[in-house]
């Protein structure tokens, strides 16, 4: 089959590429193996052209008018980013590569209506299930009923009825496709979001990053409400009690970046962690390879459970020892590499640094694993195989539709 029967249009509204790991990562792994791939999404966090190539993939950005932190910009986010990829999608069909398949990331699961209208003349749609947004609106604003809980409840049932294929970031979202979306077992992919060893480099201790301590303790991700990088402004100023020999950094921003950075300073620990915002790759890979630990603060919830936290698998990239809540899939994901707080206190959480840092040979066994892991199973090497053995299905492996 040629490229022309091979045209792929993934939206994504939640962040830009290439921003978005996984997402660009997709795109560019099926632009090399023969897909000629366009991508939506949103204009943010410093890319903000309406329409540029990159490694062979259009990309077509939109304005985002709309603070997700509330419930009304919640719910206008989801609006407009359909409205704008749907306006978005008729423009490419039209005047630039086409497409015969729609490979749709959630959140928001509002994208199965525009499957559904685009099927009608034979488009294919391929659902990315990034996260589980009911329980995500449940960690975000503390309510698992009423309307809204109940609406994403409704559009997650639809958007898998309307899936050809799902891929699945996890095995606990494949199990919700299967049981909750009642998807068949043959259409639902695992592909998980390792990292791209190619697109990330080890350096030399950079001292500057440590801030004249002897330890540095990474935190990587997004901060929004539901990661729960307050928990780790707790940490810091329980594990300043104990020592005095560690600095943090917090790499990385988000709608909850403004409130935990007064929150450290009303804490008394700014003086003790570094907010870098937004990095490039190369800032970022430096100040991992400088750090003693990564630790993840997001507390046990139904949405945290369930999903896979990609800075866990860059921080054993780095060789780094993870300390984080006990969480279902972070646990599958690090395995050795990863000491466990199994209460969810931030008390023990900062013990557990405590006792790390003091103890050099659990560090060196943990980094090994982690480095061993990622390389040998988790990298993202690992996981295309299994995105084109979707993308086989989705194009030779289906019936046609009625």
């Amino acid at each position: 089959m040629g490229s022309a029967g091979k045209r792929v249009l993934i939206i994504v509204q939640n962040m830009p590429v290439p921003f978005d790991r996984r997402v660009w990562l997709e795109a560019t792994s099926l632009q090399e193996n023969g897909y000629e791939v366009t991508v939506i999404c949103p204009k943010m966090k410093g890319f903000n052209r309406t329409h540029e190539r990159l490694e062979s993939v259009e990309i077509y950005r939109y304005l985002m008018p709309f603070d997700p932190s509330t419930k009304v910009g919640f719910i206008g986010e989801f609006a407009w980013a359909w409205a704008a990829s749907a306006i978005l999608s008729i423009w490419i069909a039209s005047f630039g590569r086409g497409f015969d398949v729609i490979h749709a990331c959630n959140p928001p699961d509002t994208f199965w209506l525009l499957g559904r209208i685009w099927g009608v003349v034979g488009k294919r749609f391929l659902f990315d299930h990034h996260d589980l947004s009911p329980e995500m609106y449940q960690a975000k604003f503390g309510q698992g009923d009423g309307l809204f809980y109940r609406a994403l409840l409704a559009m997650e049932r639809e958007t898998f009825r309307a899936a050809d294929i799902a891929l699945a970031t996890n095995e606990s979202h494949r199990k919700v496709a299967i049981e909750r979306g009642h998807m068949s077992p043959d259409d639902v992919f695992v592909v998980r979001s390792g990292p791209d060893l190619a697109r990330l480099s080890l350096y030399q201790v950079d001292d500057s990053w440590r801030n004249g301590k002897e330890h540095l303790i990474a935190y990587l991700g997004d901060i929004s409400r539901q990661d729960g990088v307050d928990g780790l402004i707790r940490v810091a100023s329980r594990l300043r009690e104990k020592r005095d020999d560690f600095h943090f950094v917090v790499i990385g921003g988000g709608s909850a970046w403004e409130e935990v950075r007064r929150y450290a300073g009303d804490a008394g620990v700014a003086h003790l962690i570094t907010f870098t915002g937004v990095v490039t790759d190369e800032v970022l890979c430096r100040a991992l390879s400088s750090a003693t630990l990564g630790v993840d603060t997001a507390p046990k919830n139904p949405w945290s459970n369930k999903s896979t936290m990609n800075k866990i698998m860059e921080y054993m990239y780095f060789g780094l020892p993870i300390i984080a809540y006990d969480l279902l899939e972070t646990r599958r994901s690090a395995a050795e590499a990863a000491a466990i707080v199994e209460s969810g206190s931030d008390s023990e959480f900062a013990d557990l640094v405590d006792a790390l840092l003091d103890d050099p040979q659990r560090r060196r066994e943990m980094s090994v694993a982690g480095r061993q892991r990622v390389r040998e199973q988790l990298s993202w090497d690992h996981s295309l195989p299994h995105l084109l053995e979707a993308y086989e299905r989705v194009f030779n492996g289906l019936k046609p539709r009625p």
